[in-house]
């Protein structure tokens, strides 16, 4: 058994970010040049967007930003910029030639949605791997003076460190799934238990099945080295970017810090900061069979909480069969509904599937609105209309759900989604839970329309869903308070520029 060190007298004293808010523009004055930031991210919608929200969030701050972006993902992400340039805020974007065909990859293969098949991965994370040297000659061209990386990319710190400047990692989730997956490494209860409690974590007793994780945490494979060297990485970089708010786990960002031994800034919901900024329509806007004014139309022609938004994602990939089990669930609880249903490339099977959606269809017509393929989700959820979602817990969509102070019925999937369930359910109680028990990748564990049909009532009807929802609106106007002046995540971020300012400061001497 791994054994944690607890060295909470020395890190707190040197590491804990202070809360002092300042104008971190009045550091600049004193600056030779403008603090400069490279953002990297994973080649992945559910990254990427992030990513651009936080790029853009260091760029109001007066920091110029450049995201390093593969040559399909560069045009939508400077789509996603051209608001915040107008208004004059420094955004650039850096194209680096993805490595595909040295990889044995496709050409032109530069996204996790254009990998042909999930056992050509390996060769995507290679192509992945070989772009040290391209981005070592962007660094050595440019000169910026941090290097914020996504959490798939460990190998950024060595780069990093050879320029001599900081290496940052975002992640993608919060910081009670970081803490919660780092002690389930270290400790490895599952290797004798099929029900565990997480060994030495904080708050309530928090229980886990082996069925609920990672699957290369139970067994070793290729993606097992990728998670234990971003993990090791978080203590040995700069630091850690987390996309939440300290109010809303600070339990858990005490016990990163003060146990774990990881420096972190709580900057988030980065989403609400860059509010007027950024065209929400359009942060991640591919193929859709509705324009987002006419779903608002509809929306707000409906009551207050009246209606449930369903939504699993960009990569989620249920079979036929559970979509008519969603389909027969939604229909049995005489709610109103927004789902959204992915849209796959033509086939026979998506030729079945559209026969006897558009069925469903013509039943829910004016109490169901079906969208195929891309949603505006931060418009939907924010809508006064909806009173629930249902969600396979990625965390973007989580921490969107509270921002807009919406309760979650929760449908993990893959990923660490079954432990941002136990947040969302059992810490928050911001939710209910489906009945999804086991992990699998992309296609999730079956449900059946009688257990939907149960919690889609739950969420929507009663005393209990009253609760929730009164709960979510309070850790909504947490959120809106901590990105405010003088707020925590305000503070942290102001924080985190004035020490990469001072960094700077002393390498332009």
């Amino acid at each position: 058994m791994a054994t944690i060190t607890n060295n909470k007298s020395t890190y707190k004293k040197l590491n804990t970010p202070v809360f002092l808010p300042f104008h971190s523009q009045k550091i600049f004055t004193t600056m030779t040049q403008q603090l400069h930031i490279f953002f990297f991210p994973f080649m992945a919608h559910g990254h990427t967007i992030p990513f651009i929200d936080l790029a853009i969030l260091f760029a109001t701050k007066g920091v110029k930003s450049t995201i390093i972006a593969t040559p399909s993902n560069a045009p939508h992400i400077k789509k996603v910029t051209h608001k915040a340039n107008k208004l004059g805020y420094q955004i650039d974007t850096l194209v680096i030639k993805f490595p595909a065909v040295e990889a044995g990859l496709p050409d032109g293969c530069d996204d996790t949605d254009k990998v042909p098949s999930p056992d050509m991965m390996p060769k995507f994370f290679l192509a992945v791997e070989m772009l040290k040297q391209p981005l070592s000659d962007l660094l050595k061209q440019h000169c910026p003076h941090c290097l914020v990386a996504d959490m798939f990319f460990p190998w950024t710190t060595e780069v990093a460190a050879m320029f001599k400047i900081p290496r940052i990692v975002f992640h993608g989730t919060c910081v009670f799934s970081l803490s919660a997956m780092e002690h389930v490494r270290l400790y490895q209860p599952h290797k004798s238990k099929e029900t565990f409690t997480i060994p030495n974590f904080p708050g309530d007793d928090i229980k886990m099945t082996t069925a609920e994780l990672q699957d290369y945490v139970k067994q070793e494979t290729w993606r097992t080295k990728l998670f234990n060297d971003s993990k090791e990485t978080e203590s040995e970089c700069f630091g850690v970017i987390v996309n939440s708010f300290y109010e809303l786990e600070s339990v858990y960002a005490d016990h990163y810090t003060d146990f774990l031994g990881r420096r972190a800034w709580y900057v988030g919901p980065i989403s609400l900061s860059t509010k007027g900024v950024i065209n929400k329509a359009e942060r991640g806007k591919q193929y859709s069979s509705i324009e987002e004014h006419e779903c608002l139309k509809w929306l707000q022609s409906k009551d207050r909480n009246s209606v449930v938004y369903i939504c699993f994602g960009s990569t989620t990939n249920f079979v036929d069969s559970q979509l008519m089990e969603i389909a027969k669930g939604l229909e049995a609880s005489g709610q109103q509904f927004v789902w959204v249903v992915r849209k796959e490339k033509e086939s026979n099977d998506e030729k079945g599937k559209e026969n006897w959606l558009l069925e469903f269809e013509k039943r829910m017509e004016g109490k169901g609105l079906v969208i195929r393929g891309w949603a505006p989700q931060v418009l939907i959820l924010e809508n006064e209309a909806i009173g629930g979602f249902v969600t396979h817990c990625g965390w973007n969509s989580i921490l969107v759900s509270v921002t807009a102070g919406v309760p979650v019925i929760t449908w993990p999937v893959a990923a660490e989604q079954f432990y941002n369930e136990k947040l969302s359910v059992e810490v928050l109680k911001i939710g209910v839970g489906v009945g999804a028990r086991k992990w699998k990748r992309l296609v999730g564990d079956f449900v059946k329309s009688e257990a939907i049909e149960k919690a889609v009532k739950e969420i929507m009807v009663g005393e209990k869903a009253m609760e929730m929802r009164n709960r979510a609106k309070r850790f909504a106007d947490m959120a809106k308070k901590a990105v405010e002046d003088g707020g925590s995540s305000e503070s942290h971020l102001n924080a985190l520029i004035g020490e990469l300012s001072s960094i700077a400061m002393k390498t332009c001497k």
